[in-house]
């Protein structure tokens, strides 16, 4: 199987560039450079209101960090009709091991004991890169992707990536750009100071130690 050497792929997040495999068990890896580029602008990112009732109720308890292999085992799933995944093995073993380097995170949903849902993705400077989520109890990936959005607001971070736009990710105001348009707005992430991925962790448990109407007054736009 093709391997992914772990600092080519940092490099070539830098540029712009990620991996995909062709599917879980395939050995043939593509570098993808799309013409467009899917993003999430932080600063218009808005919550439906279904979803922000959902929050206010707090069914979940949100971790970072804690189960960040079991995550990327979740989203390589073949579930809920999603066709597969380009998620394989060699993609997996080099994702966790930058993950060892702090280098790749996850936002988590607990019920009690049990992982029902999340996301995972890349973090370098000012911008978060994210790869894919999944649910097994209903809305749990949205309610990721909200505190996902909260934690890259207060830790400084200027461009969530999300490769490309879905119909899941257009509710929350994902919009595609030109390549070119990315890769400014990519260059000017990478400068400076970076993100703090840690901005709503407390605790050892990698519990978020923010409230749910913090996280929602943290994000204004509702629709």
């Amino acid at each position: 199987m093709d391997s992914i050497d772990p600092d080519t792929l940092i490099k070539a997040y830098a540029i712009g560039v990620f991996p995909m495999g062709e599917s879980a068990t395939s050995e043939t890896l593509y570098w993808v450079d799309p013409e467009w580029r899917g993003i999430l602008p932080l600063e218009t990112f808005h919550v439906p209101r279904r979803l922000v009732r959902t929050i206010k109720t707090g069914p979940f308890t949100i971790r970072i960090d804690t189960s960040f292999r079991t995550v990327m085992e979740a989203c390589a799933e073949d579930t809920n009709g999603r066709g597969g995944t380009w998620i394989n093995a060699s993609i997996l073993d080099t994702y966790c091991e930058l993950h060892a380097r702090g280098v790749t995170h996850s936002i988590e949903c607990w019920r009690e004991d049990k992982l029902v849902g999340g996301l995972y993705g890349v973090s370098l400077g000012r911008a978060f890169f994210g790869e894919s989520m999944f649910s097994r109890e209903r809305d749990a990936s949205k309610v990721a992707l909200v505190y996902l959005v909260a934690l890259l607001r207060r830790g400084g971070y200027v461009l969530l990536d999300t490769q490309f736009v879905t119909g899941h990710l257009e509710q929350f105001g994902a919009l595609e750009i030109p390549r070119d348009e990315y890769k400014e707005k990519l260059a000017a992430a990478l400068e400076g100071k970076p993100g703090d991925f840690y901005s709503l962790a407390a605790g050892a448990d990698g519990s978020v130690g923010v409230d749910s109407s913090d996280i929602l007054q943290s994000i204004s736009q509702t629709s």
